[in-house]
């Protein structure tokens, strides 16, 4: 039985730890007497609680996110209840902030803020030998990079053939976008080289074909950048499948070189454009040229077959409706495949608090902490938008329906048009959730002839084609991608 058991909820199956699987690379000589567990948040605190307890670890690690926060915190308290003697510790972005705050701090005998592999060892140590630190919160050191032991050997074959598999180059972003937690770290570290490039092809060899880099911002160096696109390139095969993020601004003539080669289905770029408005960038510190970004997305579209993600947030500080509709409709205006309509989240220890007073921004106070209304953007049009981001993913953004999206949208400003679609779908169907694919097309056939008075046999025929199209569509690698967005 180990001694030690890892644990957390991942959103999906498909999505593989690299959080745990980090801490576990490094304990050192007591790797051998831990053990790790994934669950998924369907499973219910009871059964997660006897998959842990049934091991009889003398410490539980439990990692802490905001898309796992409410799991996490249940199956806390169901361990102390079950089994008080066993240690549990925290750690994690979510409880790294306003830590004594959370309810769940209360069932927790230790919480590790920040960067976890170092600090999370050294205490299994102590508490292993008998030698418990007084304290119940640790700081995590930012560790030497190149002093960890790198978690890639510890993917299964199961992970390789099922999941996407998370890896990264370097932790940290320069940049200071206020909403993100990757602000409060200014200085950007990275991987050693020649370690990560020698991971990666034990893993290629072993099989594995679909990796996401959590990178804020994987293209900030361009030489590495460069060097990591090339090394892929070299080793591709079919079926390969690699997601970056990266700043929409800097694409420079030697990254296109590489991403021109990638075929199609094998590359997908996330773009954070997040606003094109000049004042709320800098009311929340993002630096973002928009005129390149704009250059860059469109020049992506012409030239390579890369899939872009384009991201936008809606309620940031300052902004009101009429200034992200443009924002939308300028993006929409480039082709990226998709646009992630991003609700604004107070993250816990995001710098994006300092405004709530001047700006009036009320928030859920339950994860993932989005915004309800702000000075600009009352509660009823904040519903309006958090509907248009839901319906517009399993519209346009699910690629089932592109010549009925393509009509919905037809006119001078795609978010307008799809905005009274929203209105009408949800005074329709009255819910945002347990939308089939098929009550969907039927609703989708409604629209365009009630509303927007095609013919009915031209409508046919385009719902037929929609339906054609959604059957012979093999599941791709911005499905697969999509998923792992859910995670981050």
């Amino acid at each position: 039985m180990p001694d030690i058991v890892l644990a957390t909820f991942n959103a999906r199956y498909e999505h593989a730890s690299i959080g745990l699987r980090c801490l576990m690379a490094n304990l050192g000589g007591l790797a051998p007497r831990a053990a790790m567990l994934e669950f998924n948040l369907e499973l219910r605190t009871p059964e997660a609680a006897e998959a842990i307890l049934v091991l009889k670890p003398r410490i539980v690690g439990l990692g802490v996110y905001v898309w796992n926060a409410r799991e996490s915190a249940m199956l806390a308290a169901e361990l102390k209840r079950l089994s008080p003697g066993t240690v549990i510790v925290l750690g994690g972005p979510e409880i790294s902030h306003e830590t004594e705050t959370q309810p769940v701090f209360q069932d927790a005998d230790y919480v590790i803020k920040g960067e976890g592999e170092l600090a999370f060892a050294k205490l299994c140590g102590e508490l292993l030998a008998g030698n418990p630190p007084a304290g119940k919160i640790i700081s995590g050191p930012a560790p030497d990079l190149a002093a960890l032991e790198l978690p890639y050997g510890l993917y299964t074959q199961d992970d390789l053939a099922n999941r996407v598999l998370y890896t990264e180059a370097s932790r940290g972003c320069p940049f200071g976008c206020e909403f993100c937690l990757s602000s409060l770290d200014k200085a950007v570290r990275y991987f050693p080289a020649e370690k990560l490039l020698a991971a990666w092809e034990k893993l290629l060899e072993r099989g594995a074909l679909r990796f996401k880099f959590t990178d804020r911002s994987f293209n900030l160096d361009i030489a590495r950048a460069s060097a990591v696109l090339n090394f892929f390139l070299e080793r591709y095969k079919p079926g390969m499948f690699l997601h970056f993020e990266m700043v929409p601004d800097r694409f420079p003539e030697e990254l296109f070189a590489p991403l021109k080669k990638f075929p199609a289905g094998s590359l997908q770029l996330e773009v954070g454009v997040q606003t094109f408005n000049e004042a709320a960038a800098a009311r929340i510190g993002r630096r973002q040229d928009g005129a390149a970004a704009e250059r860059n997305i469109l020049r992506l579209r012409k030239e390579t077959s890369a899939y872009i993600h384009a991201d936008l947030i809606a309620g940031l500080p300052g902004e009101d409706l009429a200034s992200f509709a443009a924002g939308f409709d300028r993006l929409a205006a480039l082709g990226p495949q998709e646009i992630q309509v991003g609700i604004l989240k107070r993250l816990r220890g995001a710098p994006i608090a300092r405004h709530t007073v001047e700006w009036k921004m009320v928030y859920s106070p339950a994860p993932p902490y989005e915004l309800r209304q702000n000075a600009q953007l009352d509660f009823f049009t904040m519903q309006r938008l958090r509907r248009f981001a839901r319906y517009w993913d399993l519209v346009a953004n699910s690629g089932l329906f592109p010549e009925a999206s393509a009509l919905i949208c037809a006119g001078p400003s795609p978010f307008n048009s799809f905005m009274a679609f929203s209105d009408w779908l949800y005074a329709r169907a009255g819910r945002t959730y347990a939308l089939s694919r098929a009550s969907l097309r039927e609703a989708l056939a409604a629209y365009l002839t009630e509303a927007l008075k095609r013919p009915a046999g031209e409508t046919a025929a385009v719902v037929e084609r929609d339906a054609l199209h959604a059957h012979r569509a093999a599941p791709g690698a911005k499905r697969q991608a999509r998923r792992g967005n859910e995670a981050k």
